[in-house]
């Protein structure tokens, strides 16, 4: 499935300091020789000597390297991440997307109980998953060296700077999952939190640095109807109008990441400033149902387009996280679907031509508009692409183990355990922050 092998070097030298020319010396020249023997050699045969012994009467010599000693170890012979971008040039010049999964024994840089901010229901192994494996599985681009999140590092580049995730539950576990990473280095403090929990921000006074998600359904403003004092799981999404639940916020931030996608897969009415124009699983014959992937497309447009003309905003550089993708298999998450797989998939294993690569698709087009016009303006727009890397780990989700009493029997195969697969969104942000913030005019 996965193609990895460890070269070993193996290196033989011998050296001959005497040659018999006789077969004839007697033990008293034999001892003079051997006395009379370079010092340098005595040197070599006693390490040579306390060697053999260490292998002959150790049991198992290696049975003191630990898997984290020898995770580090390997990560030696790996290109040193000297800056924030490891080697400025190959991480330009890289597509960071296309690569495969290979056996990482350093494993995660947390754990779920040295993080104390993981939600209960990302903490998987407090809720029963017995299996690891799923932790020790890195990302290898193709092409360059993906350097290891750094969270010393990433919080010198961000000293003084505020950074919001936009977007669903989703682009709450990637804040999640950073602020992990970042508490290895700093305790934030937990600044503020509304009374439904949508904005939550944390601040680290060590490096003057401010993390928050700004959680919105569909980045765009939308309304479920209420029908007879009910809701009806039936939106009415305006594309012309911005959620300020988080456009409020854009003027204070330097750096953004904007992901959203579930929330659509829903009965939807498209709204523009002349009233429905289309819909999405509505099943009504007078409206044009135009699919998930075109009110996706439409949002993040209208959320770009405003972020380039902001005027008061000083965002400095504006990521996309594509398509995260759900792995539910033997039903849909209300049918009893499941993802109970213990180890990634391989490449080959995938399927490049489903929805969610579709879904990819259709966001790496309005990044790259909004990149385009953004240059005019000296905004950067760039792309965390992970829809590839994450269509490979159908291990990673809470599945049954999320601790939901309200919805007991139902499988969370959307989400990603703390810590997890998702850890790796944070390599790419790094990499890819730093990349496009260099480029800012």
């Amino acid at each position: 499935m996965l193609n990895g092998e460890i070269e070993k070097m193996k290196s033989s030298s011998s050296s001959s300091f005497f040659q018999d020319k006789t077969h004839n010396y007697n033990k008293k020249e034999r001892c003079l020789n051997m006395v009379m023997l370079p010092p340098f050699f005595l040197s070599s045969l006693l390490v040579t000597v306390i060697f053999i012994l260490f292998i002959l009467y150790s049991p198992n010599p290696l049975k003191a390297m630990s898997k984290l000693d020898l995770g580090q170890t390997l990560d030696l012979i790996k290109p040193p991440n000297t800056t924030f971008l490891g080697d400025h040039d190959e991480i330009l010049n890289c597509d960071l997307s296309k690569g495969h999964w290979i056996p990482d024994l350093q494993g995660s840089l947390y754990t779920n109980s040295s993080c104390t901010t993981i939600p209960t229901s990302k903490n998987c192994f407090h809720h029963g998953r017995k299996d690891r494996d799923f932790l020790n599985w890195r990302w290898k681009p193709d092409r360059c060296h993906l350097p290891r999140f750094d969270p010393k590092t990433f919080l010198e580049f961000v000293q003084g700077k505020k950074l919001a995730f936009i977007g669903d539950s989703v682009a709450r576990n990637h804040m999640e999952s950073l602020l992990c990473l970042l508490s290895k280095v700093e305790t934030p403090k937990d600044h503020y939190q509304d009374s439904e929990d949508r904005k939550r921000v944390w601040y680290f006074p060590g490096h003057d640095f401010t993390l928050m998600i700004l959680w919105t359904k569909f980045l765009v403003d939308g309304e479920e109807r209420v029908v007879n004092g009910s809701t009806s799981g039936i939106f009415d999404l305006h594309l012309d109008k911005i959620d300020k639940e988080w456009s409020r916020d854009l003027p204070a931030l330097d750096y953004v990441v904007i992901s959203d996608a579930h929330w659509f897969f829903r009965p939807i009415y498209l709204h523009d400033d002349t009233g429905v124009v289309g819909c999405v699983y509505c099943n009504n014959p007078n409206v044009t149902d135009f699919g998930v992937g075109f009110a996706l497309k439409m949002a993040f447009r209208s959320a770009l387009n405003h972020i380039n003309c902001c005027k008061k905003c000083k965002v400095r550089v504006t990521l996309i996280r594509t398509f995260s993708p759900a792995h539910f298999e033997n039903g849909s998450w209300n049918t009893g679907g499941r993802c109970n797989r213990t180890s990634p998939l391989s490449e080959g294993e995938i399927d490049l031509s489903s929805n969610e690569w579709e879904l990819r698709g259709l966001q790496m087009e309005e990044i790259e508009k909004a990149r385009i016009e953004g240059n005019k303006k000296g905004k950067r727009f760039g792309v965390l692409d992970v829809t590839r890397a994450m269509l490979m780990r159908p291990d990673g989700h809470p599945g049954e183990f999320w601790g939901n009493k309200w919805m007991k029997g139902y499988n969370d195969c959307v989400h990603w355990c703390l810590p997890g697969p998702i850890d790796v969104w944070n390599d790419f942000l790094m990499a890819i922050l730093g990349r496009e913030a260099a480029l800012v005019s």
